[in-house]
């Protein structure tokens, strides 16, 4: 909206839609009667709020609500915010520190110029939307110019690894460290993490998110709708579809379910993820499963259709009748959703 200037906007509102589903947005005001700089990041468990305005014991809260089904109907239960206490210190001065802390250390710090460069691309995206009456801008994150294939890129980027015999996209970002080899296909929109190992014959994509530290083996699809959250491993030759009921002679991909894995998340040689399901947190699919239904965090689930068999520790191995891990002496207890890292013992 430009009401003080006719070249320069005095309101904003950008929408931001990411290939995991995720969406935001963000509303700036340069006549609003109050000056707010707030972030609201809604999640499934809980909803945080930073408001920067506040003091600073009062600047991050968590608020506990949940959703839960009666009859079919959605019941809120909303639930006193929780104070988040923080070490007080100066923003500024603490991201100075760290970056003469990186070059004294050689590393690379948490925001290096990559990112940088990324965030200018969406705020170049914003201004081009802005100037074009708000016309959708898709982005190539690839930190190379949106008119050079990432394929064709990677010769200048060593921090990860593309075997020659595979195919990159445009609009595809990859993370340092991670390795796609033989006859692999990455498509548009797609977005991989750090330190993945992706096998031979994989299709990942269109505008699909893998987290960091997947490994995906041999002759697996990742299809549209799919996001894999950290440390998930896929076993050769498992499967996710994304449509319930396809037909060839029928296009049905505006009614593609969403399918999560979770961090840590193990699923077998074989096995098939049906589409709209969830695989829980560090949970354990066996080879052959059929997984037709949501699989709680930290289960052992096997078998046509799926069924819950017992329970697995965070470094794979079965739990005992007590949820004590015999291997690494973790315990667990149980907990909404599965189970939960028991840290009283």
């Amino acid at each position: 909206g430009n009401y003080l200037h006719r070249k320069i906007a005095d309101v904003t509102t950008t929408h931001l839609e990411f290939p995991s589903g995720l969406r935001a947005h963000i509303f700036v005001s340069w006549l609003h009667p109050f000056k707010e700089q707030k972030l609201v990041v809604v999640g499934d468990r809980k909803m945080a709020v930073f408001d920067d305005t506040l003091p600073w014991n009062e600047k991050l809260l968590l608020y506990p609500h949940r959703i839960r089904w009666e009859n079919n109907i959605p019941v809120p239960d909303k639930a006193e915010g929780e104070h988040v206490q923080i070490p007080e210190s100066e923003p500024l001065k603490s991201e100075c520190e760290h970056f003469l802390e990186c070059i004294a250390a050689g590393q690379i710090p948490r925001t290096d110029g990559r990112e940088g460069l990324r965030v200018l691309k969406v705020l170049n995206a914003g201004q081009r939307s802005l100037n074009e009456g708000g016309k959708i801008c898709p982005l190539n994150l690839c930190g190379v110019s949106d008119k050079t294939p990432a394929a064709d890129a990677r010769t200048s980027k060593p921090e990860y690894f593309v075997h020659e015999t595979s195919l990159t996209d445009e609009n595809v970002y990859i993370d340092r460290g991670t390795k796609i080899w033989h006859f692999s296909h990455v498509l548009s929109g797609t977005r991989i993490g750090k330190n993945c190992n992706i096998g031979q014959n994989v299709v990942i994509g269109p505008d699909v998110t893998v987290g960091n530290n997947c490994k995906i083996q041999n002759n697996v699809s990742v299809f549209k709708g799919v996001t894999l959250e950290d440390g998930v491993f896929c076993g050769p030759s498992m499967v996710f579809t994304n449509v319930y009921n396809p037909r060839a002679e029928i296009r049905k991909m505006d009614q593609v379910r969403p399918t999560l894995v979770k961090r840590g998340a193990s699923i077998g040689a074989n096995a098939t993820v049906v589409c709209g399901n969830t695989v829980g947190r560090y949970a354990f699919v066996g080879a052959g499963a059929v997984v037709n239904k949501n699989v709680p965090d930290y289960a052992l689930a096997v078998g046509n259709p799926v069924r819950q068999i017992g329970w697995v520790c965070e470094c794979g191995e079965r739990l005992g009748d007590d949820l004590m891990c015999s291997e690494c002496g973790k315990g667990f207890k149980r907990a909404e959703g599965g189970l939960c890292e028991n840290k009283d013992l």
